[in-house]
């Protein structure tokens, strides 16, 4: 389908959209049509004109999942939402293509005067506190990707949490690309106001076609003073998907971001989380995992960019290249002239598990005073002879025996995860880089 302002009037008509929104896509869809490609990373060649930007609901919005038709409720239910929701979250949305189909959240959350909902309903039901946040941190007209997503945006998640409230277990969205050639393009907003605390989990896949999809997200979140909010990714998209994803926090006086962020499908994808610490003692971290197999390139990291004073941040970034695969570590660490006594820390290890695959390191490190530190440690490595044959000697075959190493690899990830998380992500490994199917 060509992209054009026909194409934008519908959706925001679809959807009964105020004017301004109508107006926002439409300046975005020129700023779209203006830009390029990005010109670093992998090479993009997405067939624009191919993209289904918007499909329309085939499902009622929901908070039981009884009202949805048995397809797509056994969908989620084999993908474990419907399990994860009943165990051990307080919260969950669904998005099927380009419509969030199921949103619900427990009654003790709505006592605490929490917003939990898609974002299409939060700009009908909370216009003032969207249209507050909405564009502020990711501007429409930053690149391609970001233009495109305020164009034809749709879905996504939006979440406010008050000031002094804390949430006992998380909250997840899950989104699902299940048709030919379809664009995703969710938008998520998270504030946590003061002293308050958010723990979001995010999970994402798709069947595989023989045509490429598109999912270009924009998240925006804003962390108060003294609170924390925890953001963890697991994405699993199919290997024709293009993930153009942009991220940011901004992070207030003591406040604290952490981004979990695992990266185990898709054909192309291009993620660099980001933590502007503006507030005085605000923290940052971010702790990925990028595992490229065969036709795959991860392009993955994270951006640190101290403002504040006595600030912190550390980025992790574990990445594994296998069959074929290439794993590319791209980020970036500035430290302004304001951010006296900033502290930072970036650590880059790339196992590469055989002789086709290949992994590159591209940081961008920038201190612009002289009372902080920053320290930048990469290594590469290849899965050692010694410890397959060692391994091997105790009978365990040489698939298994390099699963194991490569599960030993990512431990600083899989600590980070709640457990059930962890297990599934132990599962993805296995079958994309492991060599057990």
């Amino acid at each position: 389908m060509k992209l054009t302002s026909d194409v934008i009037k519908r959706i925001s008509s679809i959807k009964n959209e105020p004017e301004w929104m109508l107006k926002f896509r439409l300046k975005a869809l020129e700023s779209f049509n203006r830009s390029s490609n990005p010109s670093f990373g992998p090479k993009l060649d997405i067939d624009y004109d191919s993209i289904n930007y918007y499909k329309e609901r085939e499902e009622e919005l929901t908070d039981n999942w009884e009202n949805l038709s048995c397809n797509v409720r056994n969908l989620f239910d084999n993908l474990g939402v419907i399990s994860a929701e009943k165990k051990y979250l307080d919260g969950v949305g669904a998005q099927f293509d380009s419509e969030v189909i199921y949103h619900n959240m427990n009654e003790e959350l709505r006592k605490k005067k929490v917003i939990f909902c898609d974002t299409d309903t939060a700009l009908r039901e909370h216009p003032e506190i969207f249209k507050k946040f909405f564009n502020t941190l990711v501007k429409y007209n930053e690149n391609k990707f970001t233009a495109l997503n305020g164009a034809v945006w749709s879905g996504g998640t939006f979440i406010y949490i008050p000031p002094d409230t804390t949430l006992d277990r998380p909250l997840q969205s899950y989104f699902r690309i299940n048709s030919r050639n379809m664009g995703q393009f969710e938008r998520t907003l998270i504030i946590v106001d003061d002293n308050s605390d958010l723990h979001y989990i995010e999970g994402c896949t798709a069947p595989t076609y023989t045509e490429d999809a598109l999912h270009a997200a924009v998240v925006e979140i804003f962390v108060g003073k003294n609170a924390k909010c925890r953001y963890t990714t697991i994405q699993n998209w199919s290997s024709d998907v293009y993930n153009l994803v942009t991220k940011r926090a901004i992070v207030l006086d003591n406040g604290l971001m952490e981004w979990i962020d695992g990266n185990v499908g898709s054909k192309t994808n291009m993620k660099y989380p980001c933590c502007i610490l503006k507030g005085d003692n605000s923290r940052g971290s971010c702790i990925t995992v990028a595992a490229a197999s065969e036709g795959q390139i991860q392009d993955s990291g994270a951006k640190m960019i101290h403002l504040g004073k006595n600030t912190k941040s550390n980025i992790v970034s574990k990445s594994i290249a296998s069959g074929g695969g290439t794993a590319i570590y791209r980020g970036t660490c500035y430290i302004g002239k304001t951010a006296t006594n900033a502290k930072a820390s970036v650590k880059c290890d790339t196992l590469i598990v055989d002789d086709k695959s290949k992994s590159d390191t591209v940081p961008s490190n920038i201190v612009c005073n002289n009372s902080s530190f920053l320290e930048h440690e990469a290594t590469v490595s290849k899965i050692s002879e010694d410890k397959l044959f060692y391994l091997m000697s105790r009978g365990i075959d040489e698939n298994k025996a390099k699963e194991l190493i490569i599960m030993g690899f990512v431990n600083a990830f899989r600590d980070e995860l709640p457990m059930e998380y962890a297990v599934e992500l132990n599962r993805l490994l296995a079958l994309n880089v492991g060599g057990s199917k």
